[in-house]
């Protein structure tokens, strides 16, 4: 039951509507599986698929590709490469390929990003009674593929150059495709809880995100959620109707600093939520999962000990941009400068070649863009990394006009 990997793996399948179900091995349905897999338990998860293939531990390119995602590309140049699946990637996608340009996306693990990951959105325009993650990202999904843009899930950039007109983009397997242009939109990541024991306890009752999976597993329990911002709200929401008692703990003295105003109201009147504010984790106590938790007052210092089977992390957001190395300029917590931040100066940056200064969301290197939360003081809103993704791409065409 407590195993990193085999929650790794259902997260996974999950995200990516991939219908399955899970059985424990303690379970006399799991072991016959075991069994007939010829397998004795020791290394897990086994994944069997409807063939009766026996995956072993298998890998995210691996479980892609067997569940019938697409992880190759089938051309080796485009118009255009979208790195990056969540709704900044999304919109591009669907813009990209609306209009024409042959667009492939690229994903490291499930499209929909961090909004992915959300129970539900309320303030997204067009939707009145709110949208789940899931749901807005399968319509756009399928709304991108539908205009005939590619969708490559499971694959990792390592790297980007330039050879000429052509921006290739590398993975880690040490393929690669080339393309006219290119847009990142590779979002963001949750920042690790550094306390004591929590890295020990990933995956086994501490969690990264909302882990929705696990959530039936919450009910009657007592969850703890670290962080103030909205991700953090929508899951305390969510999670609110099963489990016995959900706690925020908020670094600040209350929600207001980064948390929207209507889901301050919801928490506030959910008899279940409750709000500790300067209160940090300090420790996370467990042998095989997690079990207990010391938390911190950031003010007086006193710390205290509490029962919790299960931690949700939304703090803070590092950028998913080291991979560019020097090629890309970025700021110094990571986040791409595009556009005005590149000539803040009125000078372009530096072997910047061309007689124009770079295009709003245009980086230094011409004809790469950049859209949503990996962009340098973006707004991180759903809303607004859907439209920059619109806008990434009525500038790739600007740029291919003339180029």
């Amino acid at each position: 039951r407590w195993s990193a990997r085999s929650s790794d793996v259902r997260e996974f399948l999950a995200r990516n509507q991939v219908p399955y179900r899970w059985y424990s091995v303690e379970e006399p349905e799991g072991r016959r599986l075991l069994s007939a897999a010829g397998q004795d338990g020791q290394r897990l998860p086994l994944v069997i698929t409807p063939d009766g293939t026996a995956l072993v531990e298998p890998e995210a390119p691996e479980l892609a590709a067997r569940v019938g995602l697409a992880t190759t590309p089938t051309a080796d140049f485009y118009d255009l490469v979208v790195i990056g699946g969540g709704p900044a990637g999304l919109g591009a996608a669907v813009y990209g390929a609306s209009e024409g340009l042959r667009t492939v996306l690229v994903e490291r693990s499930a499209t929909g990003g961090q909004a992915g990951q959300s129970s539900r959105i309320e303030n997204y325009l067009g939707f009145p009674d709110g949208v789940s993650g899931a749901q807005l990202t399968d319509r756009a999904r399928r709304q991108a593929a539908r205009f005939g843009a590619e969708i490559l899930t499971a694959r990792e950039v390592t790297g980007l150059e330039v050879n000429g007109a052509a921006r290739i983009v590398r993975f880690a397997d040490g393929s690669a495709v080339a393309a006219h242009s290119v847009i990142l939109a590779t979002g963001v990541q949750y920042r690790q809880l550094e306390a004591q024991g929590c890295t020990d306890l990933t995956g086994c009752g501490v969690f990264y995100g909302s882990a929705l999976t696990e959530a039936a597993s919450c009910h009657g329990q007592d969850v703890y959620i670290v962080g103030g911002a909205n991700s953090a709200g929508q899951a305390a929401m969510y999670l609110s109707r099963g489990a016995k008692s959900v706690t925020l703990l908020v670094r600040g003295p209350d929600l207001s600093a980064s948390m929207s105003y209507y889901l301050i109201q919801q928490i506030h009147e959910a008899p279940n939520i409750s709000v500790r504010s300067h209160t940090v984790v300090e420790a996370a106590h467990g042998s095989d999962h997690l079990e207990r938790l010391t938390l911190r007052h950031t003010v007086t210092g006193d710390t205290q000990q509490v029962d919790a089977q299960w931690m949700f992390v939304f703090i803070g957001a590092a950028p998913l941009t080291d991979w560019l190395g020097d090629t890309v300029l970025r700021d110094e917590r990571g986040f791409i400068l595009a556009g005005p931040d590149l000539t803040p100066d009125g000078r372009p940056p530096a072997g910047w070649e061309l007689d124009r200064p770079p295009y709003h969301l245009e980086t230094n290197v011409p004809g790469v863009f950049v859209a949503g939360d990996a962009r340098a003081e973006s707004a991180k809103r759903v809303a607004s990394a859907v439209g920059e993704g619109a806008m990434a791409v009525m500038l790739v065409h600007r740029y291919l006009e003339q180029s």
